[in-house]
């Protein structure tokens, strides 16, 4: 009954949204290696907490200056590099909700949405999380871990839950580290269809996110915790649209989530009438190679699907979907013309 609750309230929410139409965000993210103390510190556990809060103060003082909508810090942005897994629970204890307190602060001085990923307790289990705080300060909804390391799992729980988060401009999806390696999370998100994919991690996917912005159709965010790779955003044909660099340790995109993927096949005049009408009003973006381009409504009041539906363009998954219709109507001798036919009857 939850569960079908949720799918009711995001259908509904997404109708919302797809009738404003162009809906541009900016997103930052920030990577790097974070604070790190030696082997012989001699700090305490409550100084270390101070100094995570005064760098993470340096850190977002520098990108708030872009005005942000959303930004996202890495996995275990919380806790300093370089302790003991007893010493990290040590930590814990002291850190409680200090450094969420702070980013709370923050997100809601600032008017924005900042996703973070740390080390919980709840309930007496342990968990690796990404919590998304909105424009108030207020948690607008953790996502826990699917697929922790073996290792890992010595300490903390996996979950089983992975529901799209709600934000004002759309829906979001987590996703920590290992949890990329794994076609059951990434196809439980294509099927949910995600707006921007949030990627808090140690690890830092390489193909894996490119793959996972195209099969869920999403905007992609990585802020990946170490300097020798670059923390970076995508969008949803996989391509990369900002990066941190060797001088910068963060990324700053401005996307427009009115979009939609459609296949060349059956929509190359369509889309030349649709270019003709609309001009600068809408973006057609073709990576090339994959057969697949997108379509971004520049329009203040007509959205992406509107446009879509005027020019009878047919979407990507739907092409996808009479494809295997009609293979298997062919593969009991139907003529192909009447396998068309009776798939639109049936997905008008």
């Amino acid at each position: 009954m939850k569960h079908s609750v949720y799918l009711i309230f995001i259908t509904v929410f997404t109708v919302v949204l797809a009738a404003r139409a162009k809906n541009p965000v900016k997103i930052v993210t920030i990577g790097g290696g974070g604070v790190a103390v030696s082997v012989n510190n001699q700090m305490s556990y409550q100084q270390m907490v101070d100094q995570m809060i005064d760098y993470w103060q340096r850190q977002l003082s520098k990108v708030l200056l872009h005005k942000p909508d959303l930004i996202l810090l890495t996995e275990a942005c919380d806790r300093p590099s370089g302790l003991t897994t007893a010493e990290q629970f040590e930590y814990y204890k002291v850190r409680k909700d200090q450094v969420k307190d702070y980013l709370a602060s923050v997100a809601k001085d600032n008017h924005c949405y900042i996703a973070f990923g740390t080390k919980r307790e709840e309930n007496g289990s342990w968990w690796n999380s990404c919590i998304l705080l909105d424009r108030r300060g207020k948690v607008a909804g953790i996502y826990n871990k699917n697929f922790p390391t073996i290792q890992e799992m010595n300490e903390i729980m996996p979950s089983d839950e992975a529901e799209l988060l709600l934000c004002d401009f759309g829906t979001v999806a987590c996703a920590v580290c290992f949890d990329l390696n794994f076609d059951e999370l990434r196809e439980r998100y294509a099927q949910q269809k995600p707006d921007i994919i949030l990627f808090p991690s140690m690890y830092h996917g390489g193909l894996e996110q490119s793959k996972w912005a195209y099969s869920c159709q999403a905007y992609f965010v990585c802020a990946y915790g170490f300097l020798n790779a670059p923390s970076e955003i995508r969008n949803p044909l996989g391509e990369m649209v900002a990066s941190s660099t060797n001088y910068y340790n963060y990324a700053v995109a401005t996307v427009n989530l009115d979009r939609k993927l459609v296949h060349l096949d059956n929509n190359w005049e369509k889309l030349t009438a649709l270019k003709r009408k609309y001009g600068d009003l809408v973006s057609i973006s073709d990576p090339g190679r994959i057969g697949a381009v997108m379509i971004t409504s520049e329009h203040d009041s007509i959205s992406a699907d509107r446009m879509i539906d005027e020019f009878d363009i047919q979407l990507l998954d739907d092409y996808f979907n009479q494809s295997r219709a009609v293979r298997e109507q062919k593969l009991i001798k139907a003529p192909v013309k009447d396998a068309i036919d009776e798939y639109r009857k049936h997905n008008k």
